[in-house]
């Protein structure tokens, strides 16, 4: 029975971090879906929902003003969500007929901000972005070429972190970024991307409906609802938006566990998502999403029955010096931050933080299950 156990856990945990991406990119090498992509410049509106960012909203619409996309067929809305600070003064300095205000005095989430924007567009295709980051000056161009093609509902853009002063730490973020590529290239490629990079995507208008207020992860199930009603979601490599790296370790643990959280929240208000007659790519939102919310889980018990096998076999018994290795890794990276140079501790620390925010993220859920969070 232990080692039954055993061999489920490890077969589960080696699926979801190795075997899933590498099924999946087999599967888009062998069952391609090109995307018919050419020059189309329609009417475009961009959407910016914001709280409090006037330190970089001016920078934010210069950028998106410098675009090399045609200035006429560009319209800028940017959704204030009751900011306190000078926001709204600083959109409203900059005079260009291309930028729209919609100011909400009260508060309400970014999710209730999306539906309010989306509904004064009067263009068949949306751009959303988010205040912090910087978009390539072909960004938008190349989201919306894949627009030429009918069966394209949603189109990812690329986030680049720039790390020219790369510590140890931001070289882990940046490893598992490229790892996400990684899968969602290859989902692209034969199907559609589970979510999109929320900093810059481009949506068909017909595909959004309104989507719950106080959602977390409205750049998961805004996709997902493109999927579901038959259109794709591919991933757009040359459409790139630069951010910096996290300031620290904590400040990007937050951040991870408030996403995981979001994974939770999201199967709470769309449970259709689990249904595999409800949801077209039922087996990629599974392996690449849910699995991971239970992976630790699947650590723990692997531990704990490698712990009890241990005598059983040498096979075992290395399996145990190899778990116990990484996790020593682990716990010498968060101890000992000058070490996060070295790759066989910065891997092994960001997996474990990265599933230790799994757990967090779940706790988060429950604690604060009817609370808006932004």
């Amino acid at each position: 029975m232990w080692e039954a156990i055993f061999w489920l856990s490890a077969g589960t945990i080696v699926y979801i971090y190795f075997g899933y991406p590498l099924l999946i990119a087999a599967a888009g090498k062998l069952f391609a879906r090109p995307v018919a992509r050419s020059a189309f410049t329609p009417d475009i509106t961009v959407i910016v929902v914001v709280h409090n960012e006037e330190a970089a909203i001016r920078k934010k619409l210069y950028n998106l003003l410098g675009q090399d996309y045609p200035p006429d067929k560009m319209t800028i809305v940017v959704a204030s969500d009751g900011s306190t600070d000078s926001t709204v003064q600083v959109v409203e300095s900059l005079d260009d007929t291309r930028i729209q205000l919609l100011n909400f005095d009260e508060q309400r989430g970014k999710a209730a901000c999306l539906n309010d924007a989306v509904a004064s567009c009067d263009t068949d295709f949306i751009i959303f972005a988010d205040a912090r980051q910087r978009f390539a000056d072909c960004a938008l161009r190349k989201l919306v070429e894949n627009f030429a093609d009918p069966s394209v509902g949603a189109v990812s853009g690329e986030l680049i972190i720039e790390t020219e002063t790369r510590s140890g730490f931001s070289q882990g973020i940046d490893f598992y970024w490229q790892y996400e590529k990684f899968i969602r290239q290859a989902e692209a490629r034969c199907g559609s991307v589970v979510g999109v990079t929320g900093a810059i995507y481009a949506l068909r208008k017909s595909c959004y409906k309104n989507i719950p207020k106080g959602l977390i992860l409205d750049d998961v199930l805004i996709p997902m609802n493109a999927v579901r009603s038959g259109e794709r979601v591919i991933f757009e490599p040359e459409a790139l938006a630069y951010d910096i790296p996290p300031p620290s370790p904590e400040w990007e643990h937050k951040r991870k566990v408030r996403t995981l959280a979001g994974n939770y929240q999201l199967v709470q208000r769309s449970p259709g998502l689990l249904l595999p007659w409800r949801n077209p790519i039922w087996v990629q939102f599974v392996s690449h999403k849910l699995l991971r919310l239970v992976a630790p889980v699947f650590l723990l018990v692997g531990l704990v029955t490698n712990i009890i096998l241990v005598n059983e076999s040498l096979l075992y018994t290395l399996i145990l010096a190899i778990q116990l290795v990484l996790y020593a890794a682990a716990f010498i990276g968060i101890m000992l931050p000058a070490t996060h140079q070295l790759l066989a501790i910065r891997i092994p620390m960001t997996f474990c933080l990265l599933n230790w925010s799994a757990v967090l993220g779940f706790r988060e859920f429950v604690a604060r299950r009817s609370e808006q969070l932004w």
